[in-house]
């Protein structure tokens, strides 16, 4: 796997897509939120980049677009979220396209907000083709089919009426809704198997079978597992702090990029895996 510090530091011409998952943005990891804008000025330094793809939990928690929608332009000058919204628009007008996917964290992410940017709200499975192969893109979480709970949670809050539900409350009772299931989650994690959090082989061969690959996050484990024989499964990773105690903050994160040589056309575009590191 190769290391580097920034896209733009190797051979910024041949990247055409950058793909990334698992970022858990909020105002409480403000060194997440700088790394990620530090992704986008990257992208923006990118002259043939077509597309950026966020694959689920962009957001540590999401309790419906009008937790900024409704706030009043002052308030909206000193949010948190403005920057990102500012910098993904001008990435949107440079002909990058910010295609964004649900998460077992944001499911409540709607277009409306991605409109803000001129982003697409996208739902899994996505098919992105890769030279002459159609990789399946998803957040990962329907994958882990042992953990039968979560299973069970997560179909009643994909569910079009639960959301309904939530969305028809106050932003203050859904605020106390949401810390409530994250700390259920917690708990829940902290007694479950490591197996139980990882993906099913079984869910894995049953998702692969129309495509040539499979994409997703979710686990927090990248890695690139031989899925059958001639198939691969590649897993993206979270966005992590690294050396809290040291003086300059540093964030990495395992992501992913298609990259064409400027000679070839898109027949011969490649899909890579690469660590992303921000010193802040």
């Amino acid at each position: 796997m190769q290391t580097f510090n920034h896209l733009i530091t190797t051979r910024p011409h041949e990247v055409r897509q950058v793909l990334i998952s698992d970022l858990h943005l909020s105002p409480e990891e403000p060194a997440l939120v700088q790394a990620f804008l530090a992704l986008l000025d990257d992208c923006l330094a990118l002259p043939q980049l077509k597309r950026l793809f966020i694959l689920g939990d962009w957001f540590e928690v999401w309790i419906g677009d009008d937790g900024y929608l409704s706030l009043s332009e002052e308030e909206k000058i000193t949010h948190w979220l403005t920057p990102l919204i500012v910098k993904l628009k001008k990435l949107r007008v440079a002909g990058c396209e910010i295609l964004v996917m649900h998460g077992n964290r944001d499911f409540l992410l709607g277009q409306p907000f991605c409109s803000l940017f001129g982003g697409e709200l996208i739902y899994e499975p996505y098919t992105l083709t890769v030279g002459r192969q159609n990789y399946r893109l998803e957040h990962g979480d329907a994958l882990c089919t042992d953990d039968k709970k979560y299973q069970f949670f997560r179909k009643m809050m994909r569910n079009r009426l639960t959301q309904w539900y939530l969305l028809n409350k106050s932003l203050e009772k859904r605020l106390v809704i949401a810390d409530k299931m994250r700390q259920k989650s917690q708990q829940n994690n902290a007694n479950k198997a490591a197996y139980i959090m990882d993906v099913n082989d079984n869910a894995v061969l049953q998702a692969i079978t129309d495509s040539d690959a499979l994409l997703h996050g979710h686990t927090h484990r990248p890695d690139i597992h031989q899925a059958t024989n001639d198939k691969k499964r590649y897993v993206l990773g979270d966005w992590r702090l690294l050396d809290k105690d040291a003086s300059q903050t540093k964030v990495s994160a395992v992501i992913g990029t298609v990259t064409a040589d400027s000679n070839s056309d898109d027949n011969g575009a490649k899909f890579g895996m690469v660590e992303f590191t921000v010193t802040l």
